[in-house]
């Protein structure tokens, strides 16, 4: 039976606040009546998350929490205590973030890029915001030129945007690479543009070619890319369409479409613009 993770554990005794379930040596542990599944029965097998309570007995629950012992998630701050501060887990108890493990100070509402770990001494699952700590760093980079990863941002820095690439290595987006808002927690595509001797990662939002588009040009180009490549709308379309689809007039929206297609990043067609894939 592991604290801060999913167990399948048998059904042993029923009570009239819950269901107690064989624990093994950790013993009975006590699934609240409120997360009872209907039509439970005693030697029936469930599938529950455990965690501790206010006094650290290991407890049951068949909520989903949002992120497990393992998992680096970005979280949202709930409140901010004496001890440190306490995030939201998806579950009836916070996640406890103490000021030991933050790497910079939170408020309520903050989003936190964050490990979670079974502290051996309490043995209460509890987040930081080291988390790189947590990465297998006997596993080396091998990624190719321009291929395309998925990035958590965690955390802004003088130079960028540090990143988790596909939840095993950092990597980051430098800030004169950027061309729209990034906030803590964001999750998008990404590509990669160099792996430093060093191990270090430069990562891109857009392929490269796509860093001398700047303005609406690299708005339109962005927008294309999170439509899966292609927007029904052409210079024969009507303003308002252009306004709905694109956020922006037709006169801005062509001259954003020529300085594409002059950089043959886009194919016209004549029901809408293309996404030149590489």
């Amino acid at each position: 039976m592991n604290i801060g993770s999913y167990n399948t554990l048998k059904i042993v005794k029923r009570v009239a606040f819950g269901l107690y379930l064989d624990g093994e040596e950790a013993g009975e542990i006590l699934l609240p009546t409120r997360y009872v599944p209907e039509n439970a029965q005693i030697g029936d097998f469930l599938d529950v998350f455990v965690y501790t309570d206010g006094e650290d007995r290991p407890i049951a629950t068949t909520q989903a929490p949002l992120a497990v012992v393992g998992d680096i998630k970005a979280l949202k701050v709930k409140a901010v205590g004496s001890y440190g501060a306490f995030l939201e887990w998806g579950i009836m108890k916070d996640l406890f973030l103490p000021f030991s493990e933050q790497t910079a100070d939170v408020d309520e509402q903050d989003t936190v890029v964050v490990a979670l770990y079974l502290d051996s001494k309490t043995n209460r699952v509890v987040a930081t915001m080291k988390w790189e700590r947590f990465l297998d760093k006997s596993i080396q980079p091998t990624f190719a030129k321009e291929e395309e990863v998925q990035v958590l941002v965690a955390s802004k820095t003088e130079l960028g945007y540090k990143v988790l690439i596909n939840n095993k290595f950092v990597g980051l987006i430098y800030k004169n690479e950027v061309f729209k808002p990034l906030c803590i927690g964001d999750t998008m595509r990404a590509y990669i543009h160099r792996v430093r001797q060093d191990g270090k990662i430069d990562v891109r939002l857009n392929r490269s070619g796509y860093e001398a588009i700047e303005g609406e040009a690299a708005r339109l180009l962005q927008l294309l890319e999170k439509m899966g490549g292609f927007l029904p709308t052409t210079d024969k379309s009507p303003a308002e369409t252009i306004y709905e689809v694109c956020g922006m007039s037709k006169k801005t929206y062509k001259k954003a479409v020529g300085e594409l297609y002059k950089k043959r990043l886009i194919v016209l067609k004549t029901n809408g613009i293309v996404l030149v894939k590489k």
